[in-house]
């Protein structure tokens, strides 16, 4: 992998990723683009203890443009988008419209390939790891940061879950804060450890599910699995055999198997609905350790933590979606319509052949 950094037109910072030690990126942003303002601020909700990011800047983001002008494509011309060059392997650069700016974290963009009509699905292996790769490399240039405590990477695919570019891109989001759901893990890996005299959750959770009816597929170094209780009627949990807390822990053998597993499954949630069915939505989010402090966690220590991807979709059956209505917003109290034995039933069944 070869990495390249430079700016663009308003100095926000761009990244290229290539597969290629040999190739050059001295493409120059030709946008008459002044610096961007954000006005992005993290309040805190003194009755449930979590964050809310306000950013009124982002009302006036891009919104599903034509294909002719994604800004997400490379530049071609004069036609000029956030990539200046003509074409790229992997690149990340600073959003235009972040969530979390300054004090408040930093928001990034991933463009996993110029090929504006493919999906995550369609790249090869070799691709997939070169994303895998610059996630890895974000997520260590972010923890760095002073104001960042968590970093997400993650994808959102298709209309139905809100995507306002169709171009196949994911997003980091580099919090100030440790996240209320993992949080929650922590909370429940503290008392887990306390209750066992110094045992691990996610070892006992991956253990018995992969002893279960549950088990999506398995290789020698990852293992996919629907989880007991599935918020999602399809979600599938995908973790290293061996427990590391963040993707920087990662050794070269799973790295090296992660790309087959990974793009098995992507495909696999692509055929669970049956031919002629369009692109299956889905939410694929990365769930790392914090970066700072767990004194709050008593007892629980960053390499405690399970580095693992959760894959869900919100399409419940052909046609139809789940929305998330009272229990679930109101009370955030999920009612799953797919038993999760069904569900991975079925993305066995639709396995390549």
């Amino acid at each position: 992998m070869k990495k390249t950094s430079t700016r663009l037109a308003d100095g926000r910072e761009l990244v290229y990723y290539d597969l290629r030690d040999d190739t050059v990126r001295d493409a120059v942003d030709r946008r008459p683009l002044e610096r961007t303002v954000t006005t992005s601020e993290v309040r805190r909700d003194p009755l449930l203890g979590d964050s809310v990011a306000v950013a009124s800047h982002r009302q006036g983001r891009t919104y599903h443009p034509p294909a002719d002008q994604c800004p997400l494509c490379p530049s071609d011309g004069e036609r000029l988008s956030e990539i200046p060059d003509s074409a790229y392997d992997v690149v990340v650069f600073e959003n235009r419209f972040p969530s979390l700016a300054g004090d408040s974290g930093r928001c990034e963009v991933v463009c996993f390939t110029s090929d504006h009509d493919a999906s995550f699905a369609d790249l090869s292996e070799e691709q997939a790891r070169l994303a895998l790769d610059a996630w890895t490399d974000r997520t260590s240039e972010l923890s760095h940061l002073p104001s960042v405590e968590q970093v997400f990477c993650f994808e959102n695919r298709g209309a139905e879950i809100g995507v306002t570019l169709g171009h196949p891109h994911g997003q980091i989001y580099a919090y100030p804060f440790t996240t209320p759901r993992t949080a929650l893990m922590l909370r429940s890996l503290a008392a887990h450890k306390d209750a066992t005299g110094g045992g691990n959750l996610f070892d006992s959770v991956l253990e018995e599910e992969l002893a279960g009816e549950r088990v999506v597929l398995e290789g020698e170094h990852w293992a996919a699995f629907v989880p007991y209780a599935a918020h999602w009627p399809y979600e599938v949990h995908l973790y290293p055999k061996r427990r590391v807390p963040d993707l920087l822990g990662l050794d070269e053998a799973a790295r090296t198997e992660f790309p087959k597993v990974y793009l098995e499954l992507l495909r696999r949630f692509d055929r669970i609905f049956g031919e002629g069915e369009p692109p299956t939505p889905y939410i694929a989010a990365w769930h790392q350790a914090p970066f700072g402090q767990l004194e709050e966690f008593e007892g629980v220590t960053r390499d405690d933590f399970a580095l693992h991807l959760e894959l869900f979709t919100i399409r419940r059956t052909s046609g139809k979606l789940k929305f998330l209505a009272g229990s679930e917003s109101g009370m955030n109290v999920f009612i799953n319509d797919v038993p999760p034995e069904r569900a991975a039933e079925r993305l066995r069944e639709v396995a390549s052949s």
